[in-house]
């Protein structure tokens, strides 16, 4: 493939240290976008000298267009994302709910347009962004998250229609349920809770799955835009509610 370097944000674990480790065993160097700086380094010392650490907040983006300097983003991942708890509107702050927008929503698009210059100048370039099967389907206490999610689904389809002809594909990943610590602020720091009620009646996801779809995707040729993935266990329909079987007669 033709590109040569990435920025992919919540670098740091999970989903977003596995799509790092595979761009970088394609070859690309990866300017890997997180706030815990040790957990960058370790990822550069496991990985070797194509990660580049960038320690900063998401919606910092003075800070990262600082760091990145004259650095040229041929892949662009939005992965950050997060919610504070799983909850109703109204037994939430208003101050979490902007927060949730502001991460899962307003960051992402600012990250996009910041990019999207250069990469139409080269006439090369792909962005990828991480939504969330809540983005379509009702997962009970995740308003702001699904209504943002929802909102950088519809975004990526307007902007495949503005991006059309310039070289710039733009792809959605919708994940269903994946084993990360993702939801362990929602839980108050419990892990053991945590694994026990979200990954042990099904089987989930792994972060090495959401890199492989991505990788897939990456590997087209520059022809073909893969759109929209909606990426679930076999063992999870949309919504990942489990309905007990009908009692016997």
């Amino acid at each position: 493939m033709d590109y040569r370097t990435a920025l992919v944000t919540g670098a740091s674990k999970g989903i977003g240290a596995a799509i790092v480790e595979s761009l970088v065993g394609e070859g690309l160097t990866v300017h890997a976008l997180a706030r815990d700086r040790a957990a960058l380094e370790a990822l550069r010392e496991r990985l070797g000298p194509r990660v580049r650490p960038l320690a900063a907040d998401v919606r910092d983006h003075q800070a990262i267009m600082a760091a990145l300097g004259s650095a040229e983003i041929d892949v662009l991942v939005n992965n950050a994302g997060g919610l504070a708890s799983v909850r109703p509107l109204h037994q939430q702050d208003v101050g979490e709910t902007a927060d949730v927008v502001a991460l899962n929503l307003i960051a992402p698009l600012q990250l996009i347009q910041l990019m999207l210059p250069g990469m139409v100048a080269r006439r090369r370039g792909h962005v990828f962004n991480l939504t969330s099967t809540a983005a379509g389907a009702v997962f009970p206490g995740t308003t702001a998250y699904g209504a943002a999610k929802a909102g950088l689904s519809q975004a990526g389809r307007i902007l495949r229609y503005d991006l059309a002809g310039t070289g710039v594909r733009l792809t959605e990943i919708a994940p269903g349920r994946v084993q990360t610590d993702f939801y362990l602020q929602a839980f108050e720091g419990d892990s053991e809770t945590l694994r026990r009620k979200m990954y042990t009646e099904q089987r989930p996801l792994g972060p090495a799955d959401i890199a492989a779809v991505l990788m897939a995707a990456l590997r087209m040729p520059d022809h073909v835009d893969v759109a929209e993935m909606t990426v679930t266990p076999s063992e999870q329909a949309a919504g990942g509610h489990v309905y007990p079987p009908a009692p016997q007669r």
